[in-house]
């Protein structure tokens, strides 16, 4: 009985967690506004120094934003607009981003 308790509680754990960092498409749209400036409207850059978003892998995604926020990528720019994102707003901007279609459009020139 012990060990049916205690594995629906780490279920119900691991279940809140993954909710809570899954990432929300909408949410990542509504925060995604202060990114078009640089990286396009829905990701896709229209500035070859800027890279595309839309369209990256998900995973990708949240692990350079966790660089940008912590310093291990140096770029004083991202650093700056990583450093106040929380843990759900790199998820749901992974999301948002990796569920546009930018890396199918042709090459910039």
């Amino acid at each position: 009985m012990i060990k049916i308790a205690n594995t629906s509680i780490i279920i119900l754990i691991l279940t809140f967690t993954y909710q809570v960092h899954a990432g929300s498409y909408q949410a990542g749209k509504e925060k995604s506004q202060v990114c078009a400036a640089c990286h396009g409207a829905d990701g896709i850059s229209q500035i070859k120094m800027y890279p595309i978003l839309a369209g990256q892998h998900k995973n990708y995604l949240i692990h350079a934003l966790n660089e940008y926020r912590s310093g291990i990528r140096d770029n004083v720019v991202m650093k700056g607009f990583a450093a106040g994102l929380s843990d759900q707003d790199i998820a749901d901007l992974s999301q948002y981003f990796s569920m546009q279609q930018g890396l199918k459009i042709p090459p910039l020139k």
